[in-house]
């Protein structure tokens, strides 16, 4: 079985490609993965790598003022001044084998195309946010109707894992996007198993995932 160790790292190099795309990469140790400039919206200034991480470990690299958030891999953190956000479970899936999507998808490979996932990813409320310096580090694929991008996703693809994140659906149900971003998963990097995380783990379960921890997400108090 995957570790939660290894789903962390892989969110972290996830999180260090967002913030090297914006000009501002992080910094990794053993234990975490910090950034000491403010980092996109909707991506944390610190991932921890370690259940040995300390406060200080995270908090003496970041920006630790307003607005300021750290993902706590381990769900072991006490972070004064700072309340969760969030918990979430992190998730694991044996190698999917190759099948037929009941829709058509494809890999993004343009910014005209990546702005179109980005709009129906987030129905327009966040813009800017995913540039084109990521297609040449990622994998961002998405699935079609008619001509419109109606789901999507992004895969990492890492020396033992392919992380699984930001599937959506905005035009089709969850069931379709989970279908299509394993059959992608399957046909672009056989035989990896795939990581992840997610608030509400019941649909990636539903398609063959596990959880394997939990973790929690803290931002600073205001």
């Amino acid at each position: 079985m995957t570790s939660v160790a290894t789903a962390a790292r892989d969110n972290a190099e996830w999180c260090d490609a967002m913030c090297r795309a914006h000009g501002s990469p992080g910094t990794f140790t053993a234990l975490a993965w910090t950034n000491p400039a403010r980092t996109p919206p909707l991506y944390p200034d610190a991932v921890t790598l370690s259940p040995d991480a300390t406060a200080a470990d995270v908090l003496d690299h970041i920006d630790a003022g307003p607005g300021a958030s750290v993902k706590d891999s381990f769900a072991t953190l006490d972070l004064p001044g700072f309340e969760v956000l969030f918990e979430a479970q992190w998730i694991h899936r044996e190698p999917p084998e190759r099948r037929e999507p009941a829709i058509a998808w494809e890999v993004v490979n343009d910014a005209a195309t990546l702005g179109e996932w980005e709009q129906a990813c987030f129905v327009g409320g966040v813009t800017g946010l995913f540039l084109p310096a990521l297609l040449e580090e990622v994998t961002i694929v998405c699935g079609r109707i008619e001509g419109d991008i109606v789901c999507g996703s992004v895969l990492t693809a890492r020396d033992q894992v392919v992380g699984v994140s930001n599937v959506y659906a905005s035009g089709c149900d969850m069931g379709t996007a989970w279908e299509g971003t394993l059959a992608m998963a399957a046909d672009l990097h056989p035989g990896r198993p795939l990581v992840g995380w997610e608030i509400d783990p019941a649909d990636a379960v539903e398609h063959g995932f596990a959880t394997i921890g939990p973790l929690r997400v803290w931002s600073k108090i205001l």
